[in-house]
């Protein structure tokens, strides 16, 4: 079979295999956020933390609880690492030093999972398990929660009450993210990748040398990295290493887990605004962009630039030879269309306009389909950012699924929208201008700037690949790095939740003759315009330094 039918098969695979989960889950997940149902566990665990289950928070309240949850987690998680050589199964590895440690609680808590250091070479299997995996469960589910605050701010009224944090937390986790990371921890086992509570095998090679193989409890940590995108590799080489992803299907399989939950929220959101057609649309505009993503993305691996390269036919440099150009180009999107941040290629190698394609999936905010949670509410800002584009075009108050999109609300819009740009471009320019953090460039020219932009692009928008030709383990950049990223995840957090509160308090108008029709084409075509122009064109001068440059050099 020819690479380029293997390519398309797998693809066609995989959107057929997310058209199927669309529906069950996008309607398991919207009855586990309505039900007043709570599992005899569950009630365990509020009784044991002092948390009445059955009553809902103001806005003000549950974002004070999400800001306290993760503060708590960032000082747990970098004590872990501080404390580690006192832990059982630390490996005999030292006290990871305070800026990396920052760095890498920050990293994890919220989502990002940037990694400026080799897990198997780094961090012990307790920290590993106990410390990562946990905040791969829990940073996942405070996205979702967020999101579905938005959602109820669209199905209440008249009341100051979104919900309670304590519970959609807590059910997320047990009864979404732990039983399918328990199914496919074992499907993922099945395929090669290995669970042990193995350290360091001395082997001796065919050349007749001696080299360390190290073990690990590697498939429980992959499949909720993937599966909530965060995207932090138990190993160095992430998913590109062996006993990550072993083979092809594994590989397959783990795009499918990165992107199965965000596709399938838009029909949670149909679901529980009472309009499934609204949630199609949603989505439609979500597939439209992963898909010209990952058609670029393979185009321009496969048809690179360079004499070298036209002849070879094809960009194998950074690549596995287990998945080759048309597998990790599906990857790379789609890693970068959601916060997940994995790789099973190396980034920094992509030909220039796939270099490029992965920095503007991030700079488009990654709603396509985005974190989980954070794709979807993402994407509803910038719905609610068309309507009021079409409403000023005929001129009237927009509304949006019976509620108006008054001053308040467009403040708190558009305030999320400026947040990240403005953090990457910021903080891109920033480090640019120092020469001694220039000097971490392992290139110069229009790659150097696109190293450091990525970077500052991961960073902010929450993913966590990396071109890995930037050093930055350095106390500058673990600081600078770990400030873009607490402000990337928690400032868009607070807009949303205000927003919340706010569509909350309204009461409903209803539809007539002059309400924009949101579940129509006319309106997928209208978002998928405001998204390339309100959020791409922001960027178009940065991308024109770089990878633009880059390959038109």
């Amino acid at each position: 079979m020819s690479s380029t039918l293997a390519g398309w098969l797998q693809a066609l695979a995989l959107v057929g295999a997310l058209a199927l989960c669309y529906r069950p889950l996008g309607d398991y997940i919207a009855g586990l956020l309505t039900t007043a149902k709570h599992l005899r566990v569950e009630r365990g665990l509020y009784k044991l933390v002092g948390v009445d289950g059955d009553a809902d928070q103001r806005w003000t309240t549950y974002l004070r609880s999400v800001l306290a949850f993760s503060a708590v987690s960032v000082l747990f998680l970098y004590a872990f690492q501080r404390l580690q050589s006192h832990l059982l199964l630390s490996l005999g590895f030292k006290a990871v030093n305070p800026h990396s440690a920052w760095n890498t609680a920050i990293s994890f808590v919220t989502n990002t999972n940037w990694q400026d250091y080799s897990g198997e070479s780094t961090m012990g299997h307790l920290v590993q398990m106990a410390g990562l995996a946990v905040q791969n469960f829990v940073s996942a589910a405070v996205g979702i929660a967020v999101v579905a605050t938005l959602i109820r701010g669209f199905t209440r009224s008249k009341t100051d009450r979104v919900g309670n944090f304590w519970v959609d937390l807590t059910r997320i986790c047990l009864r979404l993210l732990l039983p399918l990371s328990i199914v496919f921890a074992l499907v993922l086992v099945a395929n090669g990748v290995i669970q042990n509570f193995h350290g360091f095998h001395d082997l001796a090679t065919l050349g007749g040398d001696t080299q360390s193989i190290p073990g690990g409890p590697v498939a429980s940590q992959e499949v909720i990295k993937e599966l909530g995108t965060n995207g932090g590799g138990f190993f160095g080489a992430n998913s590109a290493h062996p006993f990550e992803n072993p083979n092809g299907f594994t590989n397959w399989l783990e795009i499918f887990l990165l992107l199965v939950i965000s596709f399938s929220l838009p029909r949670t959101f149909g679901k529980m605004v009472g309009d499934n057609r609204q949630g199609y649309a949603i989505v439609s505009v979500m597939a439209l962009f992963w898909t010209a993503s990952a058609v670029l993305m393979t185009f321009f691996e496969t048809h690179p630039t360079g004499q070298a390269l036209k002849a070879a036919g094809m960009a194998m440099e950074g690549k596995e030879q287990r998945f080759g150009p048309w597998a990790s180009a599906l990857f790379a999107s789609s890693t970068t269309l959601t916060s997940t941040g994995a790789v099973d290629a190396a980034h920094d190698s992509l030909t220039p306009g796939g270099g490029g394609v992965a920095i503007f999936d991030m700079m488009l905010g990654e709603i396509a389909p985005g974190g989980t949670g954070s794709g979807l509410y993402g994407m509803l800002i910038l719905a609610i950012v068309a309507v009021f584009v079409a409403g000023l075009m005929v001129g009237r108050t927009p509304e949006y699924l019976g509620k108006k999109l008054g001053g308040r609300e467009m403040k708190f819009a558009s305030l999320y929208i400026l947040t990240t740009p403005a953090i990457v471009l910021i903080g891109t320019g920033v480090a640019i201008a120092l020469g001694g953090e220039r000097a971490n460039m392992g290139n110069g020219g229009a790659h150097g700037f696109s190293e450091v932009l990525y970077a500052f692009t991961s960073a902010g928008n929450n993913n966590g690949s990396a071109f890995g030709g930037l050093t930055v383990v350095s106390p500058w950049w673990d600081t600078a790095l770990g400030l873009a990223m607490v402000l990337g995840r928690f400032l868009p957090i607070v807009f949303v939740l205000a927003l919340a509160g706010s569509l909350a308090r309204q009461q409903p108008v209803p539809a007539s003759a002059g309400t924009l029709p949101t579940h129509k084409p006319l309106f997928v075509g209208l978002l998928s315009g405001v998204v390339l122009i309100v959020v791409g064109l922001t960027y178009f001068p940065a991308l024109a330094l770089g990878p633009i440059a880059e390959g038109l050099h």
